[in-house]
């Protein structure tokens, strides 16, 4: 089924969260919005923007 990438979305209900899941192989930060179902982005770690980068 595909998403329904028009369809509103209430942002005052969102619950976004970030984590950095490290293996031994390499580090992934997540970025998910847990009010939302497969609502998550990934990156390797030392691709993701530092939070001086959006000051």
């Amino acid at each position: 089924m595909t998403p329904n990438v028009a369809a509103a979305s209430d942002a005052s209900r969102a619950e976004v969260m970030a984590s950095v899941d490290s293996t031994p192989a390499r580090s992934e930060f997540i970025i998910a919005d847990i009010s939302c179902d497969n609502a998550w982005l990934s990156m390797a770690a030392a691709e993701a923007p530092s939070l001086r980068d959006w000051a």
